[in-house]
């Protein structure tokens, strides 16, 4: 095979891996809205809520098949009934819980979600300040040798290695 039929073949290669790994290939939903307000709310909306199985992503990104159902029913509740951005999200926290929400509200329920990573970094630094400074202790507990103890221990050390 000569040189221009290998670069041929590997730009081939590339482009069918290319191809068949785009995720251009998966369907786009197109969404109506009477006017630029609804549009709005619902995109925000999508960047606001998190999807319930996915967990990590919000409702845009996510492509699981109750994504696709909120994201319907979030588009219905703006479009057909005519609700806001609060009676929407009251809708999905009432029935999904705070968890829906990527930024929940601070309340009692979600008070470990807010400032348990902080309590975590404090009891942290707490325990590595304790380590520390008992290291510290230690150093400064360890006997120092005199002159002559050093000298008869590297008198025992060349006698070691003479044997």
């Amino acid at each position: 095979m000569d040189y221009m039929n290998k670069k041929l073949l590997t730009f081939m290669v590339g482009l069918l891996l290319t191809v068949l790994t785009s995720t251009a290939w998966s369907g786009i939903e197109v969404r109506e809205f009477d006017n630029k307000e609804q549009e709005v709310l619902y995109n925000q909306l999508m960047f606001e809520l998190r999807c319930l199985v996915c967990q990590n992503e919000n409702l845009a990104a996510s492509n699981a098949d109750l994504a696709k159902d909120l994201r319907d029913e979030v588009y219905e509740m703006i479009t057909v009934k005519k609700l806001g951005e609060k009676e929407v999200k009251d809708f999905l926290i009432a029935r999904y819980g705070d968890f829906v929400l990527y930024k929940p509200p601070v309340k009692k329920s979600t008070w470990l979600l807010w400032f348990g990573p902080f309590v975590m970094l404090g009891l942290g630094l707490v325990i590595l300040l304790m380590v520390t400074r008992k290291n510290k202790d230690k150093k400064k507990e360890a006997p120092q040798l005199d002159k002559s103890k050093r000298e008869d221990i590297r008198k025992l050390l060349e006698s070691e290695g003479e044997d």
